[in-house]
């Protein structure tokens, strides 16, 4: 049984050396990594490691060597992670996307020596802030970089690691420290062992029983996130080859080109490619914009427990023979699934899809967690809409009295880093308290149905669950990002970034005759759009009780990013950022 993480690029380098493992463009042109390529670069860079001194003779979490990366995805990513993990050492991966001031926070307390950058644009953004980490010793990089020793120099020593350091490496070993992104103050590093990560990992598999040998994956989400990481050992354990997207605006011409199999994904990003499917399909005329609209109100009602009748049946396999087939050839043309998680997933958007053929498995999990708990299953007797699916094996989860949903099992962080405090707070009496309320459906399927943190009270004395409300009125096209404000205030009010292209199509058709502004500062302030938007909101307030509806909203002009700082970077929304920076417009929105 596979024990350590680096023993599955070990297994099927052996059972299937000449398979694409790995593949990335070079120059305009894919090229692909064989398993048994893959694998020896990662001994030779293992080797070159240890050449510098690395010496874990005790692997206890403090001693152990740390590593860090600050990479997108590519090839040389996975290569560094196995060949890190050969030596002992433990990798400390950095999201490119983060402060100059947060790399120097995170790389300082885990006490990093090494650090491995792709390119020339990211170290020169963080140059200075690597100048600051006492710990570190040496830089390498992926590409060349006049100045900066290449990473080849390390390979091309041609060194093979230590046997004697591979066996001291156990299942318990600390394998990787990963840095929280956190929606609020300083990053946790949390600590996964290998037998975290590959618990995981055989645990996840059976929810992967499409996956066909020798078929593709893309991946572009970070493979910072534990998520992306753990399922890169899923498809390399199935035989499956990752490819990676060049980046997240090339994600639809590199689905043509790679026609993955599946592929993993946050909820935000299918919003996205589902807002794209409507912006074109608002310029159809005719029979044609007739039969969308109508295969999309069949996918409206899909629900696979409750398959409909006969006439329903028929009707959607047409809408899939005329309408939806072109919705996955946009994708390929050979997706079978698409792994959604991070965040909850609109209902709206799990049935479209999955009424097209595409199966939405939607699926929980947390950093601490390795990091899935539970996955809703290809199979459709084992898929639920709305709900974040089954237990993988060996995970056990139960109810709190208050609602917070605990989690046992061999996934489950050894703690935080250098913070016993916050790892005493976290797990208690051997189950981890994930901070999410939820509920069983059916008595097998989990339901999230908030943040416990994030639940808050009206002055009134009215509990509301912000995440319920946003995610509900987000299935308005013209939402494009919302957060519900109100703690301690005496209604309930949202911030609103519409989806401007939506608003403006809409300005265009219904007011031919007036001047529609570029400005989106300007287009807000329209009593038009202002109406259209309320109107948005009143159309989903009924939904929900008198205490719990959007009384006032206030429309903001850009959207909220990563860059921007409203973002974490697995695209969650920073509460209190947001607050923060928008405190002016939540008063007069409490002033009026």
């Amino acid at each position: 049984m596979i024990q350590r993480l680096f023993d599955i690029a070990e297994q099927q380098s052996k059972q299937a050396p000449d398979a694409i493992m790995l593949a990335a463009k070079e120059n305009g042109q894919w090229r692909t990594y064989s398993s048994s390529e893959v694998w020896q670069t990662a001994r030779k860079l293992a080797g070159g490691l240890l050449s510098l001194g690395i010496a874990n003779q005790v692997l206890e979490p403090e001693q152990q060597e740390k590593i860090a990366i600050i990479s997108p995805n590519r090839p040389e990513w996975m290569m560094t992670d196995i060949g890190v993990q050969l030596t002992g050492a433990v990798l400390t991966p950095v999201y490119p996307t983060i402060s100059p001031a947060e790399l120097a926070y995170v790389l300082s307390e885990a006490g990093v020596q090494i650090c491995f950058v792709a390119n020339a644009e990211i170290y020169e953004r963080f140059k200075d802030a690597l100048k600051e980490i006492p710990t570190l010793k040496s830089v390498y990089s992926f590409d060349v970089i006049e100045g900066v020793p290449n990473w080849k120099e390390l390979i091309n020593k041609n060194l093979q690691p230590d046997e004697s350091v591979i066996a001291r490496i156990k299942p318990g070993t600390l394998a990787t420290i990963i840095y929280t992104s956190g929606t609020t103050g300083n990053p946790k590093g949390v600590m996964l062992t290998h037998d975290n990560i590959t618990s995981n990992v055989r645990d996840s598999i059976p929810a992967f029983t499409f996956a066909e040998k020798g078929s593709k994956a893309l991946s572009f989400l970070p493979l910072n996130h534990i998520f992306e990481r753990m399922v890169t050992y899923v498809y390399i354990h199935s035989g499956v080859a990752v490819y990676y997207a060049e980046n997240m605006d090339t994600i639809g011409l590199n689905l043509k080109e790679v026609k993955p199999l599946v592929f993993t994904t946050v909820p935000r990003l299918l919003e996205k490619v589902y807002e794209r499917i409507m912006n074109t399909a608002m310029d159809l005329k005719g029979i044609k914009r007739v039969l969308f609209f109508w295969a999309l109100d069949l996918g409206k009602r899909y629900d696979n427990a409750k398959p409909g009748n006969p006439w329903y049946q028929f009707q959607l396999w047409l809408a899939n023979k005329i309408i939806f087939s072109k919705w996955r050839e946009a994708l390929g043309g050979n997706v079978k699934a698409i792994v959604v998680g991070s965040a909850a997933c609109q209902e709206r958007l799990t049935r479209i899809f999955s009424a097209a053929n595409i199966v939405i498995m939607e699926g929980y999990g947390l950093t601490e967690t390795s990091p899935v708990v539970s996955v809703n299953r290809f199979e459709s007797k084992d898929r639920r809409v709305g709900s974040i699916g089954t237990l993988i094996d060996n995970v056990q989860v139960k109810i709190a009295e208050d609602g917070e949903m605990l989690i046992k099992g061999p996934n489950v962080a050894i703690g935080y880093y250098k913070h016993p405090e916050l790892t005493a707070a976290a797990m208690q009496d051997g189950w981890f308290h994930t901070g999410d309320i939820g509920q069983w459906v059916e008595g097998r399927f989990l339901k999230i149905t908030d943040r416990k943190k994030e639940i808050f009270k009206t002055s009134g004395g009215k509990y509301v669950a912000p995440q319920v409300l946003e995610n509900k009125m987000k299935e308005s096209p013209f939402i494009e990002q919302m957060m519900v404000v109100g703690a301690d205030r005496k209604f309930v009010s949202a911030l609103v970034v519409p989806s401007f292209m939506q608003l403006r199509k809409y300005m265009r058709d219904n007011y031919p005759n007036m001047s529609i502004t570029d400005n989106n500062s300007e287009l807000i302030k329209m009593p038009e759009v202002t109406a259209q938007m309320q109107k948005q909101i009143d159309k989903y307030n009924v939904m929900f009780s008198h205490p719990e509806q959007i009384k006032k909203i206030a429309l903001l002009p850009e959207e909220w990013t990563i860059d921007t700082g409203e973002l974490t970077p697995s695209l969650k929304v920073k509460r209190k950022v947001i607050e923060q920076k928008f405190s002016k417009e939540i008063e007069q929105i409490y002033a009026s």
